[in-house]
């Protein structure tokens, strides 16, 4: 069977740049058919499904003797965009660690994934160990919601790079734009001209005292705090005009209990009574598990580590668990998630490998 290291360069040397992300981007067809073949050499049984036009998920198994209980490893094929020749798809192996664009962030992980349920095939397990090979993580995941409308699991590790951590929690996110009007006019008429660009200025001061409030709030004790920012401007259309719009994009980060209605009504209060309008445009819920859940404590058990923690970017687990199956994030070590130099620790991806193919002896029984 190929070793981590072999497999993840094929993996890192196969552009899937989220093509929603990146216009032209390859996407995920490519690394999906060389997942599913790989698997199939494996001995598992494969699907390939399509969660949309030319975004295949392959979804491999493999089948227990029945009677046991179902653990699904899940991983994402897409990456952003391309960046340095250290955050390419020419895999570079140096002191222990392989550089390249989603080596870290996730074909590491997804690489120990498919390791750890290809030797699960030969474990005489009761239950199926089910690797989830995912399309769209880093934009909408239409993957993942694909695998939830059509699955079910007794338990899941999404297999996110970690730094070997056991996590329990992470934040969720609403995405919002905030729209100011004016009276479009020419520039020498300021008693017709209504400048919606200065209106968002205070708007833009609103912003930035909820960033300071939220921050100041007592803060989760794995995530910290909530927090808001503004993300993208426009308005107007020329020198001599007042601009009769200003469109404002932001993001506001959430923690476990905070909703989009409690959202929604932050936005209409930064309007301040201005002419405009406030209106979330995306939203994905915060994620927890408890920690006594069989799957926390036995990926706990076998990582070794000491306690569990959270991550403060969003996954898919929150989907996983909204669909009522009990997941943990368990990934490797390294470093450059969406940066231009990314890389992930060699013995790391291996050791993952091995404690998720622990978790699945003692799970899958």
């Amino acid at each position: 069977m190929t070793g981590a290291a072999d497999l993840l360069r094929e993996l890192v040397a196969i552009e899937s740049v989220n093509p929603g992300l990146v216009t032209g981007g390859a996407g995920e067809a490519e690394v999906a058919r060389f997942v599913a073949d790989w698997c199939r050499l494996a001995g598992l049984e494969v699907e390939v499904e399509e969660a949309a036009p030319g975004r295949p998920n392959v979804v491999a198994t493999a089948r227990g003797s029945g009677g046991g209980a179902v653990l699904l490893l899940n991983a994402h094929t897409d990456t952003v965009g391309l960046g340095g020749p250290r955050g390419s798809t020419e895999p570079v192996v140096e002191n222990g660690r392989l550089y390249g664009r989603g080596a870290y962030d996730m074909k590491g992980a997804l690489a120990a994934a498919m390791l750890a349920t290809a030797r699960a095939a030969q474990g005489g397990l009761r239950g199926d160990v089910v690797l989830t090979a995912v399309a769209d993580e880093e934009l909408a995941s239409v993957g993942t919601e694909a695998i939830v409308a059509g699955r079910h699991a007794d338990a899941a590790i999404v297999c996110e790079p970690t730094e070997e951590r056991v996590c329990v929690a992470h934040k969720g996110f609403v995405a919002f734009e905030l729209e100011t009007r004016g009276r479009a006019a020419h520039g020498s008429r300021p008693d017709l001209g209504v400048d919606a660009i200065a209106r968002m200025g205070g708007v833009l001061v609103a912003l930035e005292q909820l960033d300071v409030e939220l921050r100041s709030r007592d803060a989760h004790p794995l995530l910290g705090t909530g927090s808001i920012h503004a993300s993208l401007i426009e308005g107007g259309q020329e020198y001599s005009s007042y601009p009769e719009r200003c469109l404002l994009r932001g993001e506001r980060r959430t923690l476990p209990g905070e909703s989009p209605d409690r959202v929604e009504a932050e936005l209409e209060r930064l309007l301040g009574g201005v002419e405009g309008s406030a209106r979330p445009v995306f939203a994905r819920q915060p994620f927890e598990v408890a920690e006594d859940e069989a799957v926390v404590q036995v990926v706990r058990r076998h990582a070794g580590g000491e306690g569990v923690a959270g991550v403060p970017f969003w996954a898919d687990s929150a989907l996983l668990s909204d669909a009522g199956i009990p997941t943990v994030l368990f990934g490797p070590r390294g470093e450059g998630a969406h940066a231009s130099e990314e890389w992930v620790e060699l013995a790391s991806v291996e050791r993952c490998s091995q404690v998720y193919l622990a978790a699945a002896a003692e799970l899958c029984g």
